[in-house]
């Protein structure tokens, strides 16, 4: 089965990282949550300790059909500093794999050329980020394989929109019924 990894750096937004990781976990997606520091604990800018699977180091990421960047600060400034991740995205670019991210993070996906004549949505205030973008003000916006989100608030709607381009609409909204959201 394809993985999806959801990328952590110290400072992420805990909301953002971890709601996906339960949502798509709850639908028996296999989603690996590592870390691109050193360790694999990792703590959110609100000071939530968090137990990653692994470090970056441990993984090629070949086998992955997603990467997922949550947001926060300063989590989305080491995320967009960190070059074997730069790499990884690219790649799953160029192979045309799933990359998301929610709030700030898109931001790393626009200034590293990676939303080049899409429609994306981020945090208000980083729309200037979202180079080559068609910024939309929209909770949610999916453009083939690139889906974005604007930020804590939206965490639900975004795990639900990943799990529908993974396992189609009706499994996101079965989840959706289930956590009465």
């Amino acid at each position: 089965m394809d993985k999806v990894y959801v990328f952590f750096a110290d400072g992420f937004e805990e909301i953002e990282g971890l709601t996906v990781v339960d949502m798509l976990r709850r639908v028996k997606i296999e989603t690996v949550m590592v870390s691109i520091g050193e360790n694999v604990t990792v703590t959110g800018s609100h000071g939530i300790a968090v137990r990653t699977d692994g470090v970056f180091s441990d993984y090629s990421f070949d086998d992955g059909i997603m990467a997922v960047l949550p947001g926060g600060m300063p989590g989305t400034n080491h995320l967009m500093e960190h070059e074997g991740l730069k790499k990884v995205l690219d790649s799953y670019r160029k192979e045309k794999k799933y990359l998301a991210a929610i709030c700030a993070a898109p931001s790393v996906l626009g200034e590293n050329g990676l939303l080049d004549g899409r429609h994306a949505t981020c945090f208000p205030g980083f729309e200037e980020k979202l180079l080559g973008a068609t910024v939309l003000p929209d909770a949610v916006v999916i453009d083939g394989t690139v889906i974005t989100s604007r930020g804590m608030g939206t965490a639900i709607p975004f795990g639900a929109a990943l799990i529908s381009v993974l396992q189609g609409e009706e499994a996101a909204e079965a989840l959706l019924q289930a956590i009465q959201y």
